[in-house]
């Protein structure tokens, strides 16, 4: 089975130097993929930019129009972290595109990652915490908009709690956030997902992927899901400058094949996002990211028949 990775190179906008958000990262990624041979046919899923009718799916349009419009608040954008300037609004759309992209490409061959999303701190009314739009909020909504999809599982395995994904689907019964963080780290308000485990700072491989392994079986088998949006963030890892768990390079490979084997096992399309992660050497911090793509396309190569 192939592999369909999306990407667009307005992922990477322009930011001011010494900003905290590793912004070259998502170029860096694309380089490093393409590098290592594993696209199919040698290119990308190139997304369109998500539209204002999307993306008003899962926000409020009010804080949609002011994002397109350049006109965000200022309160909202020191929230956000961001110059809300057309190019990184850009960004924003193009991301969100993406991972909508991706969430159609992995109903049609199983398994497909982005090289960007997972902004899961954005919430329906702004955004927070580097993060403009909700991508995979906006990849459901417009998924089951369309009668693609109807329930949803959303495994998100950044290190912070998905606040801005628990936010717009509380009280949703098709659609379950599970968000498994580091507890005392970014937010300090957080938003009940439907479950949450947080762990103590330091959670190491072993105790970080045994506490996994109780929980995400009888996630799978919970409901008859149509897909798996998963946020593959790498900040758990040891060493991430905003992170307070000490995940492995090792661990987080283990963790990501044992998220997309399991499911697909269990026949589940996923949907892989990037996620977070923190560093200043942004070759180290792309080498990290495409665990996620490595580890798919591995995936990708088995039987589940």
């Amino acid at each position: 089975m192939s592999l369909p990775i999306v990407h667009h190179p307005a992922y990477c906008a322009n930011l001011p130097v010494n900003h905290r958000f590793p912004m070259d990262k998502f170029r860096a990624v694309a380089d490093l993929i393409r590098a290592e041979g594993l696209l199919d046919g040698g290119t990308f899923f190139r997304p369109r930019p998500a539209p204002f009718e999307w993306v008003s799916l899962a926000h409020d349009p009010a804080y949609v129009d002011q994002v397109f419009e350049g006109n965000v608040p200022d309160a909202v954008a020191r929230e956000i972290g961001f110059p809300m300037r057309h190019d990184i609004a850009l960004r924003a759309r193009c991301a969100t595109g993406g991972t909508v992209l991706t969430g159609y490409l992995a109903l049609e061959h199983g398994l497909a990652c982005n090289t960007a999303g997972g902004s899961h701190h954005a919430r329906r009314l702004h955004g927070a915490g580097f993060c403009v739009f909700n991508d995979v909020a906006v990849a459901v909504r417009v998924m089951q908009a369309d009668g693609a999809i109807r329930k949803v599982l959303i495994i998100d395995l950044d290190v912070h709690q998905g606040d801005g994904t628990a936010d717009i689907f509380q009280g949703d019964p098709d659609v379950f956030t599970f968000s498994m963080h580091s507890q005392k780290n970014y937010p300090v308000r957080k938003v009940p997902s439907h479950m949450d485990v947080g762990l103590a700072d330091e959670t190491a491989d072993d105790d970080y992927l045994s506490a996994l392994e109780e929980v995400l079986p009888a996630l799978l088998a919970r409901e008859k899901w149509d897909i798996v949006f998963y946020n593959a963030g790498v900040d758990p890892y040891e060493h991430d400058r905003l992170g307070r768990l000490k995940l492995s390079r090792e661990g987080l490979q283990m963790r990501d094949r044992y998220v997309i084997e399991t499911s697909r096992r269990m026949g589940l399309p996923v949907a892989g996002v990037l996620g977070g992660g923190y560093s200043t050497d942004i070759d180290e911090l792309a080498d990290r990211h495409v665990t996620l793509h490595r580890t798919a396309r591995d995936v990708s190569a088995l039987s589940f028949v």
